[in-house]
């Protein structure tokens, strides 16, 4: 029960994941482009190391659902205070200072999954939670569709998003707790421990004895994984950043009603969905290089095909 304010939480950003940049380049704010991109990587820079520091913060306190209902509860604010701006450059300030707090709920999620949990169950849970989250984003796509097509304005998208959002605050102030023991990390970090030593023994065993090994004794590369992981996601937000109004400008030209644009995307998001609880029940089929390799080659032969597309 404790994901429900989470659910209403994706649903206002997923209406806002679109209607934010048409919203930029639109004539009652009147940016373009290149603004966007400014907007996007601002709030990406700000929000890497809020992440950094939220972490270490709720580790530190072994508070984590106060810092929840912070994120859940500034969104409010500042989606409410974009109503009152018409200033494209006091909007890029304050989405990028929204997403220093908007970040804060995202340590204390992860660490809610991992403790609540035993790490066997960690891939399926996190698949579930995502493909749950999920569904709020595609509900909130939906709902930018009808009202998009219902004529409604710019302020009252806005004030629902704001309105999603403060529903997840009060939603989490009575469902999330904090868990009563934080070990079973600690417990994992202990097993790696133990099962990297345990190998290390038993090859210097065997090479005392002279027999041949041919397994070599390493540890995972985390250096290594996070640079790829930055790279994936520097291919990810320059593909993704601009396609609303790549999408917009296609959905124009054709002469097709605007709110089209949320359908298309709603599309996406319910094949994320499906992906989603797909990687949930193949947990324990694919795991470590091999299925982290085919999920990589698989979403960049996508992207192939939608760039070969536009």
């Amino acid at each position: 029960m404790w994901r429900l304010g989470f659910f209403f939480h994706e649903m206002g950003f997923g209406l806002l994941s679109i209607f934010l940049p048409l919203y930029v380049i639109s004539s009652a704010i009147g940016g373009s482009l290149v603004h966007i991109g400014i907007m996007s990587a601002a709030a990406l820079f700000v929000a890497i190391p809020a992440s950094f520091f939220w972490g270490y913060v709720c580790d530190k306190t072994r508070n984590y659902k106060r810092y929840i209902l912070i994120s859940f509860l500034a969104s409010t604010a500042f989606l409410y205070l974009f109503t009152l701006t018409k200033d494209v450059n006091l909007l890029i300030i304050l989405y990028s200072i929204m997403s220093v707090v908007h970040v804060a709920h995202e340590a204390p999620k992860n660490v809610l999954i991992a403790e609540l949990y035993s790490h066997e169950d960690w891939e399926r849970t996190f698949a579930s939670y995502e493909g749950f989250t999920e569904i709020g984003w595609l509900i909130g796509l939906l709902l930018g569709f009808f009202m998009s097509t219902y004529g409604f304005g710019s302020a009252t998208t806005l004030l629902a998003c704001a309105g999603l959002n403060l529903t997840a605050f009060v939603l989490s102030v009575f469902l999330v707790t904090d868990p009563l023991l934080v070990f079973e990390r600690g417990l994992v970090g202990l097993e790696r421990t133990i099962d990297f030593t345990s190998r290390g023994v038993f090859l210097a065993s065997r090479l005392l004895d002279g027999i041949s090994v041919n397994e070599k004794l390493k540890k995972e590369n985390i250096g290594l994984f996070c640079s790829g992981l930055a790279l994936f996601s520097l291919a990810t937000s320059i593909l993704f950043t601009p396609m609303p109004i790549f999408v917009s400008n296609i959905v124009s030209e054709a002469g097709l009603p605007a709110s089209l644009v949320f359908a298309i995307f709603a599309l996406n998001s319910a094949g994320g969905v499906g992906g989603y609880f797909l990687a949930g029940s193949r947990s324990t089929r694919l795991t470590g290089k091999i299925g982290i390799g085919k999920i990589v080659m698989f979403r960049s032969l996508l992207a192939f095909l939608l760039i070969a597309g536009l």
